[in-house]
């Protein structure tokens, strides 16, 4: 069995995210931090409880350091509070190899978060728009998991302007999509659990392959459901010891590894059934209550393209079955997608920027096409350790062309 890295955020979450109400996309609902009055760590650059973080461009600006303070890893904020509106999460890892992400919490929810905060990688940057509450960051692994944070005031309502309708009109197009492609997930993993129930591995195998692009398309949305993520799309590596390893990828182990079906492979498929429509009920929910924001589906466009280069151009994701491919690609076009229905609006923000996403992503889909194969499970090559060798710093060069601009939209939207 390969060596799998861990993603921490899905076998962290602490207790209190289990069965979680819903969220939005990898930044979700405008909700409260916390006003606990975090005391800084002994020899921290963290501010007072009460300095709140200044604005610029429009979103106050929180810098988040993740190093080693007196031999313990710890996450430090360079400010404990901000003014209610948009604020921007900035995150750098300086030498903390056992904390590679940071979220913001605010009761049971997933508001924001940055994964793979790598030492020596470049910082990475979120935007939530927050009104005054209870708030907390989460920092899985670090001495100190949890820092409180305080968001005073209200947030301002939207103005009237023809892009804040532009915005909404985007964010209400998204959850249409959002809902269809969940609405299509529904339909393939019944086909999934039909064909494991039949005992048959190729035609299992087949319907596997066509049922990963529905989930990786709106994996944002559903990392926001604490409780549903891992139980959906949780690799080995990432499983605490006495925890069951339920989801996709033990399914795919049994048909693309061992290649039998058992009692258990098809109790795995009734359980990928049974939390998909948990998934379809509530992704229904937030596109009835309008609960998308704008900077979310920002967020997490940017998010996807995190995904591809983590555990899709390393080979990790589909690790049994070699479909990282066809989760690429799926990732690469559920980030269009929510680029796509900000971008009647940012065209108005930013028109340089959005002309140069949109070519950006044009290359990007472009040089996907060198890897279609009819031929294969899911229409593209497997991704062999061959292929990851020759090509895999080919792939991370273009999709890190892409991410470079698509991560500046977040706080450009939240301060329209």
């Amino acid at each position: 069995m390969p060596t799998l890295t861990p993603r921490t955020s899905r076998s962290t979450a602490p207790a209190f995210l289990k069965g979680s109400a819903f969220l939005t996309g990898t930044a979700v609902l405008a909700l409260s931090l916390s006003a606990c009055g975090s005391t800084a760590v002994s020899g921290s650059t963290a501010a007072p409880a009460g300095d709140a973080a200044p604005v610029s461009n429009g979103a106050a600006q929180i810098v988040v350091s993740v190093e080693k303070v007196n031999g313990e890893e710890q996450c430090v904020p360079d400010f404990s509070s901000a003014p209610a509106g948009p604020v921007t999460f900035t995150v750098s890892n300086k030498d903390a190899s056992g904390v590679s992400e940071v979220e913001l919490l605010s009761d049971k929810r997933i508001l924001g978060e940055r994964e793979n905060v790598i030492p020596g990688l470049k910082a990475v940057s979120f935007t939530v728009t927050l009104t005054g509450g209870e708030y907390r960051l989460y920092c899985p692994g670090a001495t100190t998991e949890y820092k409180s944070f305080t968001v005073s005031g209200a947030a301002a309502e939207a103005s009237g302007s023809g892009v804040a309708t532009l915005l909404k009109e985007g964010t209400d197009g998204y959850a249409k999509y959002v809902s269809g492609q969940v609405d299509s997930l529904v339909l393939a993993v019944a086909a999934l659990q039909q064909a494991v129930d039949s005992g048959d591995v190729p035609a299992s195998q087949k319907a596997y392959a066509e049922a990963r692009p529905f989930f990786e398309r709106i994996e944002p949305v559903a990392e926001s459901f604490p409780d549903l993520d891992p139980a959906l799309d949780l690799r080995v590596a990432d499983v605490e010891p006495g925890t069951e390893w339920t989801g996709f990828h033990p399914l795919e182990k049994d048909l693309f590894e061992t290649k039998a079906i058992t009692e258990k492979s098809k109790t795995l498929a009734a359980g990928i059934v049974k939390n998909v429509g948990i998934l379809k009920t509530r992704t229904a929910e937030l596109e009835k209550d309008s609960a998308y924001q704008p900077e979310e589906l920002a967020n997490g466009a940017s998010g996807l393209l995190e995904e591809v280069q983590s555990s899709k151009i390393t080979g990790e994701e589909e690790a049994y079955s070699k479909l990282d491919l066809v989760d690429f690609a799926a990732n690469i076009e559920g980030s269009q997608q929510a680029f796509e229905y900000l971008k009647p609006a940012l065209a108005e923000i930013d028109g340089t920027l959005t002309e140069q996403i949109s070519a950006q992503f044009e290359s990007v889909t472009t040089a996907l096409e060198g890897y279609k194969d009819p031929a294969a499970l899911g229409g593209f090559k497997p991704y062999t350790d061959e292929l990851k060798k020759t090509d895999a710093a080919k792939l991370t060069a273009l999709i890190q062309s892409l991410q470079a601009p698509l991560a500046k939209i977040a706080e450009k939207v939240a301060t329209v």
